[in-house]
């Protein structure tokens, strides 16, 4: 994700003249590279281009760190002359640039993002993604039918006994089931009684004993779960594009909800009311993702890089966001802002979000420490 967003970047600065000093896959220290020399394609090992291959192209490099990527912009970090942005730069600078060309080299990572989300979400649809199958779909293919909990009720028999939200109810006191209705006609009659329950949980089967107690809500015996007809549902490649639009439009919007209220609390004091991953946290939830199948991976994909958009082009310092609201600055003023106030404030901003990164991180590490022993003892044995 964070490779397209770079790639975003890089491109739309070569169409708006802006030379671009290095792209690179993962981040430094750099493996090698290649280059561009009279019409032919040079590699290099090391850090450096040895003197045979130096020239102003490109470096194309791999870096030994495999983590996104990134892309290196000539006078990204401002004017290389006393002039100021406009004046005195080469054509092929960033900081020569007008104001909307470097606004768009700044916000064409997160299109990209953008884009990456509409792609995974309309190629799910496509090939066939998990969803309710309550209402016929027209035009679409059903196929792997089942009874999943798409809900557990706090403090129910099924949260005491560990039943999750995404389990598959594969038979309940050795009976199996087609229909929601039946499952709640056996299960009403049992009040009080213990009955093994087994369910598919990440492709492995769990067995657990729940009782079903008299529920308020229905007046009668449940575990205290809301069930849900799944499939797998494939689309037409017409449908698909449509229905990929109209989910990447209602994430964002999501997401955007979610990120204003989570500031609005974190301002007034209320507690936030959700959890925060790092690298650690969405690592652990890409391997549980991973084991669902490839359609999953697509959806967290989309997930992630909606999420990643978002964030990047929130208005902080440090940000795609924060360059921007310089940029819509110097517009309003009529001249750029004094260079090293906005790198202060980027150092601040940058700063900022990495003890935000080392924190988050802390937390996951303890939150998914029996992850890591496991894995430990898998390596180990």
């Amino acid at each position: 994700m964070v490779f397209v967003h770079e790639l975003g970047h890089f491109f739309t600065a070569r169409k708006l003249g802006v030379k671009a000093e290095e792209f690179g896959f993962g981040l430094p220290p750099r493996i090698g590279g290649w280059k561009k020399i009279g019409g032919k394609w040079k590699f290099f090992l090391g850090n450096e281009p040895p003197e045979e291959i130096q020239s102003e192209d490109t470096i194309y490099s791999l870096n030994w760190l495999p983590i996104g990527g990134f892309v290196k912009i000539k006078g990204e970090n401002g004017p290389s002359t006393g002039s100021g942005r406009e004046n005195g730069e080469p054509e092929d600078s960033f900081a020569g640039k007008k104001i909307w060309k470097r606004a768009t080299i700044l916000s064409a990572g997160v299109i990209m993002n953008v884009v990456l989300c509409f792609f995974c979400l309309s190629l799910a649809f496509f090939i066939g993604a998990p969803q309710i199958v309550d209402q016929p779909q027209e035009g679409a293919a059903v196929a792997d039918q089942k009874i999943q909990i798409v809900a557990v009720v706090k403090d129910s028999p099924a949260e005491k006994a560990g039943l999750q939200v995404g389990d598959i109810l594969l038979e309940i006191d050795g009976q199996k089931f087609a229909a929601i209705e039946a499952v709640q006609e056996f299960v009403g009659g049992k009040e009080g009684k213990v009955m093994p329950i087994a369910v598919d949980r990440f492709g492995e089967r769990k067995d657990f004993a729940v009782a079903p107690v008299k529920l308020s809500e229905t007046g009668k015996a449940g575990f205290g779960v809301g069930l849900a007809n799944t499939g797998v549902v494939s689309y037409p490649w017409y449908a698909a594009i449509w229905l990929g639009l109209k989910s990447t439009i209602f994430l964002a919007w999501q997401i955007i909800l979610a990120f204003y209220t989570l500031i609005k609390n974190a301002i007034i004091g209320v507690p936030l009311g959700v959890d925060l991953a790092g690298p650690i946290g969405i690592a652990v939830m890409t391997g549980k993702v991973a084991r669902l199948g490839f359609v999953h991976i697509l959806q967290f994909t989309a997930l992630l890089s909606m999420n990643l958009a978002i964030i990047n082009f929130l208005p902080f310092p440090a940000l795609d966001g924060g360059r921007v609201l310089f940029l819509i600055i110097e517009k309003i003023k009529g001249k750029a802002v004094n260079q090293k106030v906005e790198q202060i404030a980027h150092t601040i901003g940058f700063a900022l979000l990495m003890i935000l990164i080392v924190v988050v991180t802390g937390r996951d590490f303890f939150k998914f420490k029996d992850s890591f022993i496991n894995l430990w003892h898998k390596i180990i044995s």
